[in-house]
């Protein structure tokens, strides 16, 4: 047998409770939300305390307002996430089943779904509160690698979004049977790549730490530069994680193995680098005219 890491014992749920007969449990991926989201309103309003890292000296807005940004974020998040998912994963499933698209709490949330319900959600915040928006993008921007950090942590406690099998010593046994249906492999032999880890530490450890190391050196003060570069580093990280991460089985057929959105004579792009490309091409964008 090859050398490989079982997965560890763990839950995807911290407690639970009954009342009345329901249960009600904590699950990580839900705390890691949640974690997430209070630490982001916490760095930005202390970013917002501090106007000498702002154009001119001055903070795009009040540092009260912060909370009614949060608000507008957890909505964008919730409903961008989960429209993501329907249209870019599953359109055909949820076209047929309509109702099944509000059951959030079965899973199902796209990153770049959420992506774009963010922007919508800030774009919507900037214009109720005359902020500016490049500013209040970098302020997000600049957060968004602990929420990526968190989450796919909370991915790999899940045993879920795992990679492809793997002869590497660091590859993963993970449980169920989606996950030990390998070709070539007997069942509880089949590792796989922790791709979880990979985006976590490359999302959110190497790009959250590149961030602050150009919020050290006043990046602020270029409105745009942090909202480029955590683009292009997102773009960049999920595009070269997506060659060794499972594509979703609604991509995998007979003819296409790999489950490549897009694929002609043999090779091809999954349904993540295809939405990562325009983060790309707009963070190339961004940081450009920062620096212009």
């Amino acid at each position: 047998m090859q050398a490989a890491i079982p997965f560890p014992d763990l839950s995807n749920e911290i407690f639970s409770v009954e009342l009345f007969g329901i249960t009600l449990a904590l699950r990580w991926y839900a705390l890691a939300y949640l974690v997430g989201l209070l630490a982001g309103w916490w760095v930005i309003r202390a970013l917002m305390r501090r106007p000498a890292l702002w154009p001119a000296g001055q903070a795009p807005m009040e540092p009260g307002k912060v909370e009614d940004l949060l608000t507008a974020i957890i909505i964008g998040v919730i409903l961008g996430g989960r429209l993501g998912f329907v249209l870019f994963y599953q359109p055909g499933f949820y076209l047929a089943n309509p109702a099944e698209i509000v059951k959030v709490w079965e899973g199902g949330m796209s990153f770049h779904g959420g992506f774009l319900g963010v922007v919508a959600a800030g774009l919507w915040f900037c214009r109720r509160h005359a902020v500016p928006p490049l500013q209040l993008s970098d302020a997000m921007a600049l957060v968004a690698p602990i929420g990526l950090f968190l989450g796919r942590l909370a991915n790999f406690v899940n045993a879920e979004l795992w990679g492809r099998p793997t002869t590497l010593p660091w590859g993963v046994i993970f449980p169920g049977e989606a996950a030990q249906t390998c070709t070539g492999f007997l069942p509880g032999d089949c590792a796989r790549h922790p791709s979880q880890l990979y985006e976590a530490g490359l999302e959110g450890l190497l790009l959250g730490a590149v961030l602050m190391l150009l919020l050290g050196r006043g990046a602020l003060r270029r409105p745009g530069l942090i909202t480029g570069v955590f683009l292009l580093g997102y773009g960049l990280s999920r595009f070269a994680v997506e060659f060794v991460r499972q594509a979703d089985h609604q991509f995998i057929t007979p003819d296409n193995p790999m489950g490549y959105a897009l694929h002609a004579g043999g090779i091809g792009l999954s349904m993540g680098q295809l939405l990562s490309l325009p983060m790309i091409l707009a963070g190339l964008w961004f940081w450009r005219r920062a620096r212009a």
